[in-house]
Parts: structure tokens; sequence; C-alpha cells
């Protein structure tokens, strides 16, 4: 399965880029996240940074391991974290565009294991889902980015 957004942000690719990469005010600036706890490398992302992040999602608490695999400041990150048979990537993209920043955004879910590919049919029907929880993300972190103006 592959989600793929943009976003046109009134903020310098920099502040953008710094708001997103943000782990102490996450779960501030993002509603959907209940609880993030840093455990590995700096909470300003990098490459190498592990976290473990509790969310609310489609009416139920998950927890996911997540970790920063690719890192490009002000340009681009990756992150990764695999779960129940399934391998989970983010790729953001910061580009200047009008006098703001242009993200782009790509998340993908690959099984792993047969079971993950069994369930990744079922998985099809919380695509809709994902979708909305990720707009409803990248809308909260555009609004903060725009407050600090």
């Amino acid at each position: 399965m592959k989600i793929t957004d943009h976003v046109y942000i009134d903020a310098p690719v920099d502040r953008v880029f710094g708001v997103f990469c943000d782990l102490d005010r996450a779960s501030t600036n993002i509603s959907g996240i209940l609880s993030l706890e840093v455990l590995d490398g700096p909470a300003q992302l990098d490459v190498g940074t592990k976290w473990r992040e509790t969310r609310s999602f489609a009416g139920k608490e998950a927890t996911e391991v997540m970790w920063v695999t690719d890192y490009e400041q002000d340009v681009t990150y990756t992150v990764d974290a695999e779960s129940r048979g399934t391998h989970y990537q983010s790729i953001y993209l910061f580009m200047p565009s009008h006098g703001g920043t242009r993200l782009d955004y790509r998340f993908t879910m690959t099984p792993l294991t047969f079971g993950a590919r069994l369930l990744s049919v079922v998985g099809l029907l919380f695509l809709g889902v994902t979708k909305k929880a990720l707009t409803q993300d990248h809308h909260e972190l555009k609004v903060a980015c725009e407050a600090q103006a």
C-alpha cells in the first residue's frame, strides 16, 4: 500500500523542517500522538534517532518504534518501522515554493511475512483512515509552522 500527498506551508523551509523534526514538541503539535519517548539519538531528528510513539488510530491506541534511516538538513528525511510482519516507511521532501515550502510525502507499507500479506488485503480497508490521519498530522504541523511567523 502506498499513500502520496503534498501540502503547501506558508513558512520558510528551515522553519518547516525544524517543526517536522522536533520530537520534543510532536505530541503538542499533533493531536493524534498520545505519548512519545526518544530511545536513541537526539530529539531533533538525525540518522539513527529512534523513538516509541503511542497514537490514537481508528479509535484504538497503537504503539510503534520508529527510526530515522535517511536525513539531509532542510531537504529530506526518512522514517522506518516494522510491526506485525510489515515494514513501514515515510519519506518527507521539503522544497522552497512561492515564498514558502512544498512538502511532498510518501508512506508505504510492505508485508514481509505470509501472515502480513494476507492481512494486507484487510489493510486496504484502512487506506482511507490512514490517509485521513496523515492529512490531519500534516495540517496540524502546517498550523504550527505558520503560527511561528
